[in-house]
């Protein structure tokens, strides 16, 4: 007799195989056909990969993400784009925090469970997006950098993103969708149109953590 296959099951094999095998033929395809590079296909596939790796809450996102940032950081400085490469190096000591955090920064040494920031974490944030924003813009602009509003906006932002993503806030995801917003364009305009497409990626990704890590969030 035939059996539906378990909800859990899709999620854990069968969503994950689509994932890489539709990134591999995507990234072969854009290599193929000379719309990208072959560093530029390499970071499309390791960064899908990995963003669902942190949905699912595994740990293995993290050597992923160390190899994802260092590829980009090399392809950022060549589009002229260096707040997003300098980002990179903050993005490679924030994942080496978060490996260790996700892995002993709960209770006794325990693995950390997701949760929430507080209130007065939020206003901290957003004004700390605020301020350092406009610091950086300043300093783009000297450095003739490709977009320097957008590209500190979303450096900041990011940033932001990711030091709650490395202590498993669920706010992470909130941040993640509006850098997301607004890469895709910004990516679109610089010619990487890979990497808008991945970033694109990422902005449905995040949704997905948005709502499993609200479950994951104990009452």
């Amino acid at each position: 007799m035939e059996t539906e296959m378990p909800s859990s099951r899709v999620q854990t094999v069968l969503v994950p195989a689509a994932l890489v095998t539709a990134t591999i033929g995507i990234a072969f395809a854009a290599w193929f056909t000379h719309a990208a590079s072959a560093l530029e296909a390499v970071a499309f596939v390791t960064g899908a990969i990995c963003v669902w790796l942190v949905v699912r809450q595994s740990i293995w996102n993290f050597p992923l993400g160390l190899l994802n940032v260092a590829v980009y950081a090399w392809i950022f400085y060549e589009y002229r784009l260096y707040a997003d490469s300098g980002l990179q190096v903050f993005y490679f000591i924030l994942n080496l925090a978060g490996w260790y955090l996700w892995m002993f920064g709960g209770e006794d040494r325990s693995a950390l469970k997701v949760s929430r920031i507080s209130r007065r974490e939020i206003v901290l944030t957003a004004a700390g997006i605020a301020i350092s924003t406009l610091a950086l813009r300043w300093v783009l602009t000297k450095a003739q950098g490709a977009a320097p509003l957008w590209d500190a906006l979303t450096t900041c932002i990011s940033l932001a993103a990711q030091w709650l993503q490395s202590r498993k806030k669920v706010e992470c995801w909130h941040l993640w969708i509006l850098a997301d917003v607004i890469y895709v364009p910004l990516y679109v305009s610089r010619g990487l149109n890979l990497t808008a497409l991945l970033y694109l990626v990422f902005l449905g990704l995040a949704a997905m953590g948005l709502i499993a890590w609200r479950k994951a969030v104990k009452p």
